[in-house]
């Protein structure tokens, strides 16, 4: 059975046309990261698919990986713990949201506090 295309996307960024003239433009412009103060962030804690245990979640970041995973090690050197930062979400373990809301907001950031 032949998978079928349902998008371009599906077809890894290739396109196929039989035009001779055809050129190609790539659509998908780096955007420039958003600036600490422009950015809106909410802090979660999480226990969910955790076996009990507490994360705290740092959801809304808007940037590039590297960002997020340079802002994600930094806070985890902050609170001597774990975490991992994936899908534009950063995983910290343990109940350190005040903590971290608060280096957040000395560096600027929007944050708000989300939950109990």
């Amino acid at each position: 059975m032949s998978k079928k295309i349902s998008n371009l996307e599906d077809l890894g960024g290739f396109v196929f046309s039989t035009n001779a003239s055809f050129t190609y433009e790539d659509s998908s412009e780096e955007q420039a990261p958003l600036a600490a103060n422009e950015q809106r962030l909410e802090a979660h804690l999480d226990k969910k698919n955790r076996g009990g245990k507490v994360a705290t979640l740092i959801k809304g970041f808007q940037g590039s990986d590297d960002d997020l995973k340079a802002l994600a090690k930094q806070l985890k050197t902050l609170c001597g713990v774990g975490g991992s930062a994936k899908d534009g979400e950063i995983i910290i373990q343990g109940n350190f949201r005040d903590k971290i809301m608060e280096s957040l907001k000395k560096q600027g950031f929007h944050i708000k506090r989300v939950g109990g």
